[in-house]
């Protein structure tokens, strides 16, 4: 009783297509004073886009990037742009010279 082959191995080395993500949101540090955040678009559907702009806010409500949650927050924003195959972008520069 020898398994059977399976066609969709991938092999080592083999290269995987990235998917194209369905749509595209910057997530923009607006400063020190609250609020902090705002969740831009460029394009995708407006119900995933809104859907996922209540949670990022939710998650960095409070947070300015200097805080240590801040990290373990935006790793789940990271996360959970990739589930929803959107194009994630950070601006964490509101302009200050430092």
């Amino acid at each position: 009783m020898s398994p059977e082959p399976e066609d969709d191995v991938v092999e080592e080395g083999e290269p995987i297509e990235p998917i194209e993500p369905i749509g595209h949101v910057r997530v923009v540090y607006l400063g020190p004073v609250a609020p902090h955040w705002e969740v831009q678009s460029d394009y995708g559907p407006p119900e995933v886009i809104e859907q996922f702009r209540e949670r990022v806010l939710a998650r960095l409500v409070l947070l300015p990037p200097h805080d240590p949650q801040f990290r373990r927050n935006s790793e789940r924003v990271v996360r959970d742009a990739e589930r929803e195959n959107l194009a994630l972008e950070w601006v964490l520069d509101y302009g200050e010279d430092s």
